[in-house]
């Protein structure tokens, strides 16, 4: 029995009769090579699958079960539009290797763009005191991402994302510190 498929590259659609339940997927290859000039091993078929995977070249057509015009859509590139890509570059002086290049490396935080930021970030930021500090008590300063809080849990609500004894430990920690 003869198979009707619509192969879609390129923009284009190419039909394909000539083929029956018997021919391998490398037979397809092959009539598509015929077609469009890209080779078998430069071809990806998808939507042919056999068990979940991309089916082999050795897999005969009848075994993908496949319904009348069934559109396949193609991936592949001719050779000769390889040659220019796979070629050796020419010449050019203007290339500069920047792996050549011995640059000074300049750490992060000590370059120029970083350090004026932090510098009109402290000369316009504004403290706002909430509470004024406590005579006589050091300041203990808590992160809130897995020291007060799990925020990686699965919980729903604020109460369920505090840390065990979350509420007796600031209690205890208050009585000699002032927490930010």
């Amino acid at each position: 029995m003869s198979l009707s498929l619509i192969i879609k590259w390129g923009g284009q659609e190419y039909t394909i009769t000539s083929l029956s339940e018997e021919d391998t997927v490398l037979d397809l290859k092959q009539s598509l090579k015929g077609l469009t000039g890209v080779l078998p091993e430069r071809q990806k078929l998808l939507g042919l699958k056999m068990k979940g995977k991309p089916a082999d070249d050795d897999v005969k057509l009848g075994a993908l079960k496949l319904k009348p015009n069934t559109k396949i859509m193609m991936m592949g590139t001719r050779e000769e539009s390889l040659e220019d890509v796979l070629g050796p570059p020419p010449d050019n002086d203007d290339v500069v290797n920047d792996f050549d290049i011995e640059e000074e490396v300049v750490e992060v935080e000590n370059r120029e763009e970083n350090l004026l930021k932090i510098s009109r970030r402290v000369k316009e930021y504004k403290v706002e005191i909430l509470n004024p500090p406590r005579e006589g008590k050091k300041l203990l300063v808590l992160d809130v991402d897995y020291t007060l809080f799990d925020h990686r849990s699965c919980a729903e609500t604020g109460v369920e994302l505090m840390r065990p004894y979350l509420h007796e430990f600031l209690t205890s920690a208050y009585e000699d510190y002032d927490i930010v």
